[in-house]
């Protein structure tokens, strides 16, 4: 049996000896870390919309919010809060399964909080349109737990918990106007000890209508006797981050303004996360708004001075900072490998890229990875869909850069006439070149819709008749989200298709790059087009 045993330990270490190490990827487009030391902000150039960040160990783990998106609760590992990798997502499906089966744009995962708390992940989260939920695992890759209801209403957003000294725990939380036709207010209630339920109506304990409109997304913690709040106001793109603190749960709390933009080009700074560093250091993460480009991710230095904190550089000495764009790394170690979150995907992992979403609860069919390729069917349109603002099986990515050429080879194998396959990027305005099956072959065109979310037609251009095997559609985004699109039968000569288009964000998102497969025809079975690749760079 001992043996047996150390046979098949020689065996295990042989493999293990012969597998290649996984390669961290590095986008080609964008990457804080400058290798000497130092990181340039933003340090994730995408649309990780209110930051959230806690540190076990030596390792971070930020979540965002994900809003439609599926999956949601995205979850991010580093080791130095400059180089991140997306490991997974916490939130498989959105919970409430047939509302969500359509896209509903600016609804479900807003703000959320991300804590570790006796060997468990906690991540709050609110749906404004159903109520703060839970989930959490003993493991950052899961499994993670269903959504746990922890309070059920209209308009509870941006919660974050707190576990006090004394046993007691509680969570902070805002309104949404839109919902709960009040806003500009942070509430703080009781929970239960296993921080499953809320037990009390809460009090009030800021009111930022005077001096602070539109506060919300806060963040509690305790240090030094005092508890803090840590809050955005003033808007999301033109904003400014206030810190509360109080030696009691409830208040009264005093106010400070602990960074604004100052004379720096990065607007509305706010919303995030306080972490520190275990040498001791302090540190901010935190969006920024940039339009199409969505809300993306900056990281400041921040300083404890007399119980206040000062985030980022105070030039002036009046205790209010401004962002940074280029400082040292929080951890300086060599053995810290330079990484990002993965934007190209050569479908050779038996998995589709975690980079990728849907824009609903998605059905198991409507895509395959298979060996060296991803395989989209066409999907019947939904009833009265005006345009693909509507659609729900639209698998996208975020913009990861401000400047950047996306490709993708691909073969399309239709059944039907109408059926369609298109690479698309999609906002409240989008544009995209679309292979169609016609009675004359496969058409190739292109098409623009302005105002998508109003309901408005696509506007269509045909361009070619092509060869559906294989076919090269790419999209080239340069400053400021213009987008030019054009073709190739060789993957070599591109022939461009005209005026370029100007990205929109969509409904509280930035603006995403991905494809489609649809139909018309109600029918049991369906063409496809396989993805053999699709890069960035």
């Amino acid at each position: 049996m001992m043996k047996r045993n150390l046979f098949v330990l020689i065996v295990i270490l042989l493999l293990a000896h012969a597998m290649p190490a996984q390669t961290p990827f590095v986008s080609r487009v964008w990457s804080a870390d400058n290798g000497d030391g130092t990181y340039t902000n933003p340090v994730l150039f995408a649309d990780y919309s209110d930051p959230d960040v806690c540190r076990v160990g030596d390792d971070y783990y930020m979540t965002a919010s994900s809003f439609n998106c599926v999956p949601g609760l995205p979850i991010l590992h580093s080791r130095d809060l400059v180089n991140w990798q997306l490991i997974g997502h916490a939130l498989p499906r959105l919970p409430q399964l047939e509302h969500y089966a359509r896209p509903q744009h600016g609804c479900g995962v807003w703000a959320p909080s991300i804590r570790y708390y006796k060997g468990e992940f906690y991540i709050y989260y609110p749906d404004p349109d159903f109520g703060i939920y839970l989930v959490k695992a003993k493991n950052i890759n899961g499994p993670w737990s269903e959504p746990i209801l922890v309070e059920g209403g209209k308009g509870l957003i941006d919660p974050c918990p707190l576990w006090d000294d004394d046993g007691n725990v509680y969570l902070v939380h805002a309104y949404a106007g839109s919902r709960a036709g009040i806003k500009s207010v942070l509430v703080i209630k009781k929970m239960n000890a296993e921080g499953t339920k809320v037990l009390d109506a809460g009090r009030l304990v800021y009111d930022g209508h005077d001096i602070d409109p539109t506060v919300e997304g806060p963040k509690l913690y305790k240090r030094n006797g005092y508890y803090y709040i840590f809050a955005p106001a003033g808007g999301v793109a033109t904003g400014w981050q206030l810190v509360l603190r109080s030696k009691n749960i409830y208040g009264p709390y005093e106010r400070r303004v602990v960074m604004d933009q100052g004379s720096t080009a990065i607007n509305g700074p706010h919303q995030g996360a306080w972490v520190d560093t275990r040498s001791g250091t302090h540190w901010f993460i935190h969006f920024q708004d940039r339009a199409a480009y969505g809300r993306i991710v900056h990281l400041q230095p921040l300083q404890w001075i007399n119980d206040w904190p000062v985030i980022g550089t105070d030039k002036d000495g009046d205790q209010k900072g401004e962002p940074v764009l280029r400082y040292q790394k929080p951890v300086q170690d060599k053995n810290i490998v330079v990484q990002t979150p993965a934007d190209s995907d050569e479908f050779n992992s038996g998995t589709i890229g975690l980079q990728w979403q849907w824009h609903a609860n998605p059905q198991a069919w409507w895509a395959f990875p298979a060996q060296g390729y991803l395989r989209m069917f066409s999907v019947q349109l939904p009833d009265s869909v005006h345009n693909l603002w509507m659609v729900p099986n639209l698998l996208l990515q975020k913009f990861p850069a401000e400047t950047f050429t996306a490709t993708a080879k691909l073969s399309f194998k239709p059944q039907l006439q109408g059926e369609q396959f298109g690479l698309v990027v999609m906002g409240l305005d989008y544009s995209g070149l679309v292979l169609t099956r016609t009675a004359g072959g496969i058409s190739l065109s292109r098409i623009t819709c302005k105002q998508a979310d109003k309901a408005s037609p696509e506007k269509t251009t045909p361009l070619a008749i092509v060869q559906p095997d294989p076919v090269y559609l790419r999209v080239q985004v340069t400053k400021g989200g213009s987008c030019s699109f054009s073709y190739s039968l060789d993957g070599k000569k591109f022939i461009d298709t005209g005026e370029p288009f100007t990205a929109r964000p969509g409904k509280w998102i930035g603006a995403k790059i991905g494809f489609f497969c649809s139909r018309t025809v109600k029918t049991n079975d369906a063409g496809y087009a396989d993805i053999d690749w699709f890069r960035i760079e």
